[in-house]
């Protein structure tokens, strides 16, 4: 066993070493272009990054396309990498919970907090009940000051290009705010009585508070009872109660329990939403904006169909 031990703990090590080289040949380039390494924790914090930096920093995510990210795993080359990094941003409100544990050993690279001055809506029920549900970003408003975050942390990274991020958050801004207003404007001529979003986890109030859109979920956020026959049998209740006619699940989750729960009450399944991660460049939702578009047209779908 201690044998055993052994020759892991060197696995690690190795991978350690080798992400190291990897990784200092990317930091090199980056010094030498004269541009600071930012680091998120998921995809659609890149991407949003990514809109404000424009060229001028460099930004990765530490977890890769279609990942779960509550609870994920973080690998030595993440550490590796996050380590090399000039700023760290994360959502916050108790999403990324490895992140914490994560960052105990990274305490000198500095942070910011995106969710940071956003009033959470409040998880209804289950283990976190009463916390704040994280999905902030959801809401095209809120993620008006995560942008608004993110040029504030970029101006004090780079001081010296404090009005190229400015000018890009700015853009980026009003892009978000008109696709909100197409977007709820299309949603506002659905009949209130087909106003559901029936999903796996309640990660989508954010926006069916802005959308007017009823929600009712399985679980109101990811942990570890996940599609117990109480939840389960729950919505399929809350389905026949209220006549609806839709469900949908995430990309990120499993979708065998809404599909059992449409074989039960005979609803639709509807489609699968994109909320905790974009997909790759060949994917449908490839950027945050798109994400918004392409969850809407999915919903509009499935809900305006007779």
């Amino acid at each position: 066993m201690r044998f055993l031990r052994l020759v892991g703990s060197l696995l690690v090590l190795l991978c350690v070493l080798c992400a190291c080289g990897r990784r200092d040949e990317t930091a090199a380039r980056g010094l030498q272009d004269g541009k600071k390494v930012v680091v998120t924790t998921f995809t659609i914090l890149a991407d949003m990054a990514r809109a404000v930096a424009g060229d001028l920093l460099e930004v990765h995510s530490i977890t890769k396309p279609g990942a779960e990210i509550h609870d994920y795993e973080p690998t030595p080359m993440d550490l590796v990498r996050a380590s090399k990094a000039d700023l760290i941003l994360w959502n916050g409100l108790g999403l990324e919970r490895w992140f914490e544990r994560f960052y105990t050993r990274l305490k000198t690279v500095p942070v910011a907090v995106l969710s940071q001055g956003i009033a959470p809506m409040p998880i209804a029920a289950g283990p976190y009940s009463g916390k704040a549900n994280p999905h902030a970003w959801m809401s095209a408003a809120n993620a008006l000051v995560y942008v608004r975050n993110i040029e504030a942390a970029f101006a004090r990274l780079a001081p010296q290009h404090a009005a190229a991020f400015a000018a890009n958050a700015k853009a980026y801004g009003e892009k978000l705010s008109q696709l909100d207003a197409r977007l709820r404007q299309r949603v506002a001529q659905l009949p209130p009585q087909r106003r559901w979003l029936v999903t796996c986890e309640g990660a989508f109030s954010y926006l069916a508070r802005d959308y007017g859109l009823r929600e009712l979920y399985l679980w109101p956020v990811n942990a570890e009872r996940e599609g117990t026959p109480q939840q389960m049998r729950a919505v399929v209740d809350g389905i026949r109660r209220e006549k609806i006619e839709v469900l949908f699940s995430e990309t990120t989750l499993s979708d065998k329990p809404m599909r059992q729960i449409a074989r039960e009450t005979g609803c639709r399944f509807g489609g699968l939403l994109h909320v905790d991660s974009l997909t790759d460049a060949q994917g449908e939702a490839p950027t945050f904006l798109q994400l918004l578009e392409v969850n809407t047209n999915t919903l509009l779908k499935a809900l305006a169909a007779p």
